[in-house]
């Protein structure tokens, strides 16, 4: 059963992909940018934690984790961030293909699939434009149950409530997805 639902999910994306066009060019450099941005947002937060524990933690991820996806979104001329089924900041939340996708990472997750190779992308067609849209899962690792755990420190606690007053993003375990890196890069179709 769960290579027919990994083959089902994966399928799906093939076959949007065959339909519309070789996009592999298009789909390394997403791929590449969420591990960029993956990587950015990983040292800016062990740093953070360094400096100043996970209360210092939190503000990079309310300040800086913001500031780097723009800071990709205005390189590539994409709209580059990070999206969730329990999101701490509502800025983040995911639209209607971003929630499909996150929902299938979840069962395939059940199903015994690593969060730390999930992805997906597709191109679809949304007010006339076309656009790849790539997403990366991002596993809970023992770095974020420090502010996305089950145990969080109380003036961690404290600032979270004053930050994010209806958190949704506590109680994951390692392993758990976090939720994910959301790219979508407009599409030239002609010629494709």
């Amino acid at each position: 059963m769960r290579q027919i639902v990994t083959f089902l999910v994966l399928g799906m994306a093939v076959i949007s992909i065959a339909h519309s066009g070789d996009y592999s060019a298009e789909v390394d450099s997403s791929r590449a940018t969420a591990r960029e941005f993956m990587q950015t947002l990983k040292q800016e937060l062990l740093a953070g934690m360094q400096d100043g524990g996970p209360v210092n933690a939190i503000s990079v991820c309310n300040l800086s984790a913001p500031g780097i996806a723009n800071t990709y979104s205005v390189r590539n001329g994409w709209d580059v961030g990070r999206t969730s089924l329990k999101v701490r900041n509502p800025a983040n939340a995911p639209d209607t293909w971003e929630r499909s996708v996150l929902e299938s990472f979840e069962e395939r997750r059940r199903a015994g699939e690593d969060p730390a190779k999930m992805e997906h992308y597709e191109v679809i067609r949304q007010d006339g434009i076309s656009e790849l849209r790539y997403m990366k899962a991002i596993p809970t690792a023992r770095l974020c149950l420090a502010c996305h755990g089950e145990q969080i420190d109380s003036t961690a606690r404290e600032r979270l409530e004053i930050l994010y007053p209806n958190d949704q993003a506590l109680g994951y375990k390692i392993g758990d997805i976090r939720g994910a890196f959301s790219i979508s890069q407009p599409l030239d179709t002609a010629g494709k």
